[in-house]
């Protein structure tokens, strides 16, 4: 029994020093992002360089999540299902309040009626998550985790994890460039969610024979295509305010089918699906409490 509580204790004070030196690091990125709004040219537009800071601070979450894979040898099976239930439960709740409500309303100031602005958003929601199915399709097809397939495997897992960033990259490109409200507590919800995909998505790279520092750095350079999408995202609104009912919707319907498709089925797959959807609901919460409260 000791040896057992002197194992917790060893971890929750890994986890303390852990979540200690993201909160610095984080707060650090935050501050240089902020003072670098001030040497920004002003031939960039505001909502194009609002949504590149949104963009890179989902990509240093997934930075951030990755970097224990230099110490951390495993993560037990139920950890990894609760983990991707709180990040879908945070994807959920951004799908609902931070772009398909806005869609609606930006709708309705567009002159749409409230049938129109409904079928408006379901329509841009439909085409979203047909566009990310279509993507799947496109990948051939990975079946659970990485084995020992060889390179070709590995490389197939690596291409389904950026394509799985694309929906996020688009959702805080089109608020950011749409200027809405919103915006911020949107990307720092996605970066939170970020944090424990990035530490998963390196764990199973160590996990297939890849050393630590690679797995390190490719599980961060996958979210680099949020800032790049965001970015792409947010000069397509600025072309026509027209599109930004559909952009956000487009967003929504991306986001919804990866939560559905992906995250989900995979939070349950090991047994764990009580723990995960409660840990969904916890996740949901948490990003409805910053997309309302922190606005």
């Amino acid at each position: 029994m000791r040896t057992v509580w002197q194992t917790l204790t060893a971890s929750n004070v890994r986890m303390f020093r852990y979540l200690a030196g993201f909160s610095l690091v984080l707060g650090g990125a935050l501050i240089l992002l902020a003072q670098a709004s001030s040497l920004v040219p002003e031939s960039i537009e505001p909502q194009i360089w609002r949504a590149f800071r949104a963009g890179m601070l989902c990509a240093l979450g997934t930075a951030l999540g990755a970097l224990p894979v230099l110490f951390i040898r495993n993560v037990s099976t139920r950890m990894s299902d609760v983990l991707l239930g709180f990040g879908g439960g945070i994807m959920l709740a951004a799908t609902v309040f931070s772009l398909l409500i806005p869609a609606l309303h930006v709708a309705g100031e567009q002159g749409y009626g409230v049938w129109g602005a409904a079928v408006l958003a379901s329509m841009g929601l439909l085409i979203g998550a047909c566009a990310l199915l279509g993507v799947g399709y496109l990948l051939p097809r990975v079946q659970g985790a990485p084995g020992q397939g060889g390179g070709a495997r590995i490389t197939l897992f690596v291409v389904a994890i950026v394509a799985h960033n694309i929906p996020e990259g688009m959702a805080v490109g089109v608020a950011a460039g749409a200027g809405l409200e919103g915006a911020d507590s949107l990307a720092l919800g996605i970066a939170l969610q970020d944090v424990p995909e990035g530490l998963i998505v390196a764990l199973l790279l160590a996990g297939v024979g890849m050393s630590r520092r690679k797995a390190l750095l490719i599980g961060a350079a996958s979210g680099l295509v949020e800032p790049v999408f965001a970015v792409l995202c947010a000069w397509l609104v600025g072309v026509s305010v027209q599109l930004l009912p559909w952009g956000l919707a487009l967003a929504a319907g991306a986001m919804l089918f990866a939560v559905a498709h992906e995250i989900i089925p995979e939070s349950h797959r090991n047994g764990h699906s009580t723990e995960a959807s409660l840990a969904l609901a916890v996740g949901f919460c948490l990003m409805m409490v910053l997309d309302t409260a922190l606005v």
